[in-house]
């Protein structure tokens, strides 16, 4: 199969590229940057360089290709309106998408996607499934991963400086929580496995561990076995971002997101709708990269 990728060497697309090649598809991926070139082309797929905002290179892109995966980068700190964000560069995938011609699309979503209020940035998530939804004729599956382990990363600052985890959910709560390994061999799946209706939707997850757990395995990784993960109210959560450089728009919706993870609202379809099987990458294998991470800084 001829099959386009967007996100670049990404914690996603880097993983997806390499099993997609392993498979012999022909593979293109795009990214923004001239200097992945070499580095997307030692993975033995095609680089299409330019930025998914132009829609004249877009569907070139896409056109020909049996399959497209569709990605909305990470919202950077200088965008005023990061909802918002996620509904313009959606809508330019809804244009080149039509005017390519490609009839099979997986897009990578969020848990929480199925609310239309009161997720935070997950909103946008929402707001993209809704636009490509109305796409006519598209064979489309949204991926809806969970709590991705990575963003336990930014507790590592905390833990030298406090040995502790704070925040406005964890302790108790569960947490669902997904490997880019392991939603990069889902979405491979889903690229090369033909669907006849539009909308469906997948969630990806690879570990569930209350955030009292997630802190002793963590915490015996790196040699602190009392670490304990404490909740904080929303107010410190915004505010403790902010400090840290954090527009406070950003903030707000980094919070809400993550009120919505502390109250299960976020998960609640996910449990309606539980995968059957989960994937490779668990807490204690993710705890070995952590570790390693936290003797760096």
């Amino acid at each position: 199969m001829k099959i386009t990728v967007t996100g670049s060497t990404g914690n996603i697309s880097k993983p997806l590229t390499k099993v997609l090649v392993q498979q012999g598809h022909e593979v293109t991926v795009i990214s923004s940057n001239p200097d992945k070139q070499q580095d997307i082309e030692a993975l033995g797929a095609i680089a299409a360089i330019g930025t998914i905002e132009d829609i004249a290179f877009l569907t070139n892109a896409f056109t020909g290709a049996d399959a497209v995966y569709c990605m909305v980068p990470p919202v950077g700190y200088t965008e005023p309106d990061c909802i918002a964000y996620y509904s313009r560069i959606a809508r330019k995938y809804a244009q080149a998408i039509q005017l390519s011609g490609v009839k099979r699309v997986v897009h990578l979503s969020s848990f929480g996607a199925h609310l239309d209020k009161g997720t935070g940035i997950i909103l946008g998530a929402h707001h993209a499934e809704v636009i490509l939804n109305q796409l006519p004729g598209i064979n489309i599956t949204h991926m809806r991963p969970t709590y991705f382990y990575y963003n336990l990363f930014s507790f590592i600052e905390m833990i030298k400086h406090r040995s502790v985890i704070a925040a406005n959910y964890g302790g108790a709560d569960k947490i669902e929580l997904v490997s880019p390994a392991d939603i990069a061999v889902a979405i491979a799946e889903e690229l090369t496995t033909t669907v006849t209706t539009s909308g469906k939707v997948r969630y990806v997850v690879s570990d569930e561990r209350t955030g009292h757990e997630i802190a002793s395995v963590l915490g015996a990784a790196i040699g602190k076995p009392d670490l304990k993960w404490a909740i904080i109210s929303n107010e410190e959560m915004q505010a403790g971002m902010e400090a840290h450089g954090v527009p406070s728009l950003l903030a707000a919706g980094l919070t809400e997101m993550f009120a919505s993870l502390h109250d299960g609202t976020m998960a609640e379809d996910f449990h309606l709708n539980k995968p059957a099987v989960t994937g490779k990458v668990k807490l204690t294998d993710f705890a070995e990269d952590f570790a390693a991470a936290f003797k760096q800084k």
